[in-house]
């Protein structure tokens, strides 16, 4: 799902007729493909373990063993990382180019399309986020929504929580 908004970042560049937005929408493709290959040796690795490649069984067996953050802890921390850069949150924010001030493929947008692009990529992130605690913190059908929506915020914590991090390192 997430790889088919590598075609809406590529047609946004090349729909507002600049060179400069083009070239900044294939740089974003790169940076969003590049990490395609990580989530698709994390979610490898974790269908393997679980021997299905129904969610719904393997949300069963981390109901009934244990939730597949503590069997594959470093896993889950590449997959955060995997998820900051496919959001382009700092500091795998280079689509953006903010060094040569420019905003990289929605440079020629303004208004309410600037805001959609915002929109959409926020909502990435949350999606980003439930997809993780699907995944790592058996976010099954067989608990309430209250407690689905506690992991999905305090996952989305931890996105924010690793920007502010990332902001403070020296360059």
């Amino acid at each position: 799902m997430t790889s088919l908004s590598v075609f809406g970042i590529i047609f946004s560049g090349w729909a507002s007729n600049s060179r400069y937005a083009f070239l900044g929408s294939l740089r974003a493709a790169a940076q969003m493909i590049s990490y395609e290959v990580c989530y698709t040796l994390i979610l490898l690795s974790i269908f393997l373990f679980a021997g299905t490649l129904n969610f719904a069984e393997l949300e069963h067996l981390q109901e009934t063993t244990s939730w597949n953050f503590f069997i594959f802890f470093p896993v889950a921390f590449i997959f955060l990382v995997a998820s900051l850069a496919e959001s382009s949150r700092i500091p795998f924010d280079l689509p953006e180019a903010e060094g040569e001030l420019v905003s990289g493929y929605n440079v020629e947008y303004s208004g309410i399309s600037f805001a959609l692009f915002f929109i959409a990529e926020y909502s990435n992130v949350i999606f980003l986020s439930a997809f993780n605690v699907n995944l790592f913190f058996s976010g099954g059908a067989d608990e309430l929504l209250v407690v689905f929506l506690i992991k999905v915020f305090f996952v989305y914590f931890c996105f924010c929580y690793c920007s502010c991090c990332f902001t403070a390192l020296p360059v």
